[in-house]
């Protein structure tokens, strides 16, 4: 069923890429001189099985691209954000939740602060010293918290987001960092969500409208020339 899917959406995207690009859609936003990697919700409760968050293909793909990342972002020094999410407050009853009305919609009360397990970052991707763990308590990695700021004051002008899921955390993480001025890149192979067409169909209108969806292995390349001067085009 989901390679059925996927092979229908393929089919449809074509039609809607034509039509975007007539439009003046699908433009890039292009990679700056200093990015930093932010990993929204690869965290226990999303990345390892019989959690209601947990997510498809976090094994196979999402853990290994993400690994990747980190090990080049890492040895260029560059910083490295991981974002996760849990409340202080489960009871729905309770007018004084930090959900706010979140929970209204999702199991949210399925991350509690008090079971540190869950809201922890997968071990195999686990925080070094040096690199940020950020709680937050909506979708966007950016709402409500000190991200923006803190990317500010270290001189960083382009975000490489990965994580969970493709539908809500990263599209709001992505939407909210071009609002805030940041150039914004999507890793493909390392964005998961729990329900089959998420992925492609987000990541397809991600890059029509607010980010550059690209494969790790350009987006490695970028790292890798993080720093590196212009190549000049040489005159004939």
């Amino acid at each position: 069923m989901a390679d059925k899917l996927d092979e229908a959406l393929e089919a449809a995207f074509a039609e809607a890429t034509r039509r975007y690009r007539e439009r003046g859609f699908q433009r890039r936003v292009g990679f700056g001189a200093k990015p930093a990697l932010i990993n929204v919700d690869l965290a226990n409760a999303w990345t390892r099985p019989g959690n209601p968050f947990t997510c498809e293909h976090i094994d196979d793909r999402v853990i290994p691209a993400v690994q990747k990342l980190l090990a080049a972002f890492r040895r260029k020094g560059l910083p490295v954000v991981h974002v996760t999410t849990c409340y202080q407050i489960t009871d729905r009853d309770n007018p004084h939740t930090d959900m706010g009305l979140w929970h209204t919609k999702i199991p949210v009360e399925a991350v509690a602060e008090s079971d540190t397990n869950l809201w922890a970052i997968d071990s195999r991707i686990a925080p070094i010293p040096g690199e940020q763990l950020l709680i937050k308590k909506r979708a966007s990695a950016f709402h409500g918290t000190y991200l923006a700021g803190f990317l500010r004051a270290a001189g960083v002008d382009t975000i490489v987001v990965t994580g969970v899921t493709a539908s809500a955390c990263v599209r709001e993480t992505v939407c909210d960092g071009l609002a805030d001025g940041f150039r914004t890149i999507v890793c493909k192979e390392a964005v998961g969500d729990r329900v089959p067409g998420a992925v492609l169909w987000n990541l397809f209108d991600i890059d029509a409208k607010f980010g550059d969806v690209e494969p790790l292995e350009r987006c490695l390349q970028m790292i890798e020339n993080v720093g590196r001067p212009a190549k000049v085009p040489a005159h004939a």
